[in-house]
């Protein structure tokens, strides 16, 4: 088992990032939460991983904190829930404020991630109800839903149109916290150099 990796950022890609390790370069898949987190080439990082073996292939998925790979792991635990899900779901909300999601049975909340519908959502509510642990300050967790609930529709929208997970995380980053949906929608746009057109 890879659980970690220490070594400099050689790529960023619109899932995935390039860790050289001594000369070796590891493809691990991210969340764009941890995409716009990573440090630029070729600095030095320490990224924690998980590895995921099948008959076909072998892939590495990486994570910039311990909170993040729990919580992934949990997530592909869930019938129906393979990585692709996971790292959007932890593109869409942190570990804490999906933990806070699954404990009130939020299940239009977990709808939001993209591919996730509402079967899907009641799933992870039923199966990792109890198991997924916010952080000791429940507020923290929970102050930030109303404008993060307009970030995931806007991200969704963003990502009905094309665009990556990557592209949507990095595109909104810097909006303004108590924006709408709309106004997000346009602001990403304008940084993604479409302008809506």
């Amino acid at each position: 088992m890879i659980a970690f990796l220490n070594g400099c950022v050689a790529a960023k890609r619109t899932a995935s990032a390039l860790i050289d390790v001594n000369g070796v370069g590891y493809e691990v898949g991210m969340s764009a939460r941890s995409l716009a987190l990573l440090p630029q080439a070729p600095q030095q990082v320490l990224v924690h991983t998980h590895l995921q073996v099948r008959d076909d292939s072998w892939q590495l998925f990486g994570f910039m904190d311990s909170d993040e790979k729990e919580c992934f792991e949990r997530l592909i635990t869930v019938s129906g829930v393979g990585a692709k899900v996971a790292l959007a779901a932890l593109s869409t909300y942190s570990p804490a404020q999906l933990a806070h999601h699954v404990a009130q049975q939020d299940v239009a909340a977990i709808q939001r991630i993209p591919g996730v519908g509402k079967k899907g959502a009641s799933r992870i509510v039923l199966e990792l109800k109890g198991s997924l642990v916010a952080s000791d300050d429940d507020e923290a967790a929970t102050v930030p839903a109303a404008p993060d609930s307009s970030h995931a529709l806007a991200t969704e929208a963003l990502l009905s149109m094309g665009f990556t997970s990557a592209e949507c995380e990095l595109a909104l980053k810097g909006a303004p916290e108590e924006a709408a949906e709309a106004a997000l929608i346009q602001y990403a746009l304008k940084r993604l150099g479409t302008d809506g057109a």
